[in-house]
């Protein structure tokens, strides 16, 4: 039963851990900074995602903007598009490993392939949380050291944004609900070769299946015990000292 719990916390931990995942690569703000003109009511913010740019007005005019070309992007960006995605997509295949290998489930009769399972299931979630933090520390630094080079100018410097801070508790959510998984199919592995051999009988001894080769018996043995004929002179039959 507590097996049971743990592994059900732990997939529903990788499952939040994939739609903060997911929600954080569709957000656009990874980097965002707010310029203020003259007059105080006016403000305006910048951001820049994995896939669009938006600016926003405190006028309450929102515009945003999808990149154009794949290939004119910088190679930082590109990095973090294909490990964002590829966490996304690892994050799916462990929720349906995960869910074949669950003991609530009936996808697989076997408790040891149930085990199995699940601790893949685990492994792939620990796989897409490490992608994500990869990618939301390696912004993370990007953009710090943006921030504090001298050399750059004032309107192109920009702070961590919502998304980053995001990916950073989604990658939590799907190392913990690994963690989780992998601890629970290791207890459940360790348990079941002693089941087996509980349940199932053991196997016939190799005396039982072939009997014995019988004793040598020497000719003397074998004299004494044959029964007497009839015409031997102990014999109940006819004696020999009766027509004597």
């Amino acid at each position: 039963m507590a097996s049971m719990v743990s592994q059900l916390l732990g997939f529903f931990l990788g499952i939040l851990g994939f739609v903060g995942t997911a929600v954080a690569t569709l957000l656009p703000q990874w980097r965002g900074t707010t310029f203020m003109s003259s007059n105080i009511i006016t403000a305006t913010s910048y951001m820049k995602g994995l896939w669009m740019e938006c600016v926003w007005h405190s006028t309450g005019i929102y515009q945003c903007e999808l990149y154009r070309s794949l290939l004119a992007l910088p190679p930082d960006l590109q990095a973090a598009r294909a490990l964002m995605v590829l966490s996304c997509v690892t994050s799916v295949l462990a929720s349906l490993v995960s869910v074949m290998g669950m003991k609530c489930t009936r996808f697989v009769h076997s408790p040891l392939m149930k085990s199995l399972l699940a601790l893949s299931g685990g492994i792939c979630f620990l796989c897409a949380g490490l992608l994500c933090l990869v990618t939301v520390s390696w912004t993370t630094n990007d953009v710090m050291m943006d921030f504090y080079d001298p050399f750059l100018p004032l309107g192109l410097k920009y702070e961590i944004g919502l998304a980053v801070y995001l990916g950073y508790a989604s990658a939590c959510l799907n190392l913990t609900g690994g963690m989780v998984l992998c601890w629970s199919s290791s207890g459940d592995r360790s348990r079941c070769p002693s089941h087996m051999d509980r349940n199932q009988s053991p196997p016939p001894a190799f005396n039982n299946i072939y009997p014995p080769t019988p004793l040598y018996k020497s000719s003397d043995a074998q004299k004494d015990n044959h029964a007497p004929s009839i015409c031997a002179p102990s014999s109940s039959g006819y004696r020999l000292n009766n027509y004597v």
